[in-house]
């Protein structure tokens, strides 16, 4: 859970860095989307926004400048659960401000973040304060024994949402002819906007790859569910998909969307993860003491010698 709020804080920090020099044309007031324009959108769409507040140049400036200090903040692991509130807030209000910009991530992150409010994400890869701990030894007993059915709550409900992506995207795709016939991946990536120039037509023009590359998504997309409810085969799942985003991440240009995907696979790893770096804390540990151990040697032999020489 830890590495999900890093990574989807690393996600929304990306999009405020990437946009930056061009902020003002996409996001400020005298942006490409009027201001009055976008107000009376989000009056019809029922929604909210920081930056319909006010018109003023230097508002839009302090909003935009405090969200990308918020998503900093919460991939670093600083201010907690109020911190990740504030980030969903900042980044639903950019999000509202310019919907043109953004590739599909965006409607997940809506999702999961206020479900991370419930889990105990900031136990790892995390600078705290300590202010936190302070306030929950306050609480009553009664409160603070809510913890874990929250936290277990949380990664039962973004698990869930991953697995109803996976197969209302698949089921959505077999309706699909060319899904159908084996052809759509052949599509997909002749669109100008989703391919990677120099590589995509290697996979476009063998069609073994077209039709393998098909029919193992709409497989994986369906079956996905199936995968994790077995925890012999949740990890493989996991990987699965991981290499799976990274390939769209790649091929299809659609980074914020791929690290947004991967950032939720991480809910089924957690074992694994674990493990993962307890064997690299305890590779480093043992890397360091040879270190140390060999420098202790030369030292000493460097005396001996100084010694030697001295006589």
């Amino acid at each position: 859970m830890s590495g999900t709020r890093a990574v989807l804080g690393l996600v929304g920090l990306i999009f405020y860095i990437s946009q930056y020099a061009d902020r003002d044309y996409l996001f400020g007031p005298d942006a490409v989307l009027p201001w009055r324009e976008f107000v009376a959108q989000l009056h019809n769409d029922d929604s909210f926004s920081l930056y319909a507040w006010s018109s003023s140049e230097a508002w839009f400036q302090l909003v935009f400048h405090l969200g990308l200090i918020t998503a900093l903040m919460v991939t670093l692991g600083i201010g907690g659960r109020a911190g990740l509130a504030c980030h969903w807030v900042f980044l639903w209000s950019l999000y509202e401000r310019q919907p043109v910009v953004l590739d599909g991530g965006d409607n997940l992150a809506y999702l999961v973040l206020p479900m991370l409010l419930a889990t105990r994400c900031y136990d790892r890869f995390s600078l705290p304060s300590g202010v936190a701990t302070r306030l929950a030894r306050r609480l009553p007993t009664q409160v603070r024994s809510l913890a874990t059915p929250l936290h277990n709550l949380g990664v039962v409900a973004i698990a869930s949402q991953m697995c109803l992506v996976y197969v209302v995207s698949g089921l959505y795709k077999v309706q699909g002819r060319m899904w159908q016939d084996g052809t759509a991946l052949f599509y997909v990536l002749r669109v100008p906007e989703f391919t990677f120039p120099g590589v995509s037509h290697f996979v476009y023009d063998n069609d073994f790859l077209v039709v393998a590359g098909t029919y193992i998504t709409v497989f994986f997309l369906v079956y996905f569910p199936l995968g994790v409810l077995v925890p012999a085969l949740r990890p493989w799942a996991a990987a699965m998909s991981i290499s799976f985003h990274i390939a769209i991440a790649l091929f299809m240009g659609l980074t914020g969307f791929a690290l947004t995907m991967i950032a939720c696979d991480l809910v089924f790893l957690d074992k694994e993860l674990g493990r993962a770096i307890s064997t690299v804390s305890d590779l480093a540990v043992r890397l360091s003491w040879r270190a140390r151990h060999r420098q202790e040697r030369n030292d000493h032999a460097l005396e001996g010698a100084l010694t030697e020489e001295s006589a």
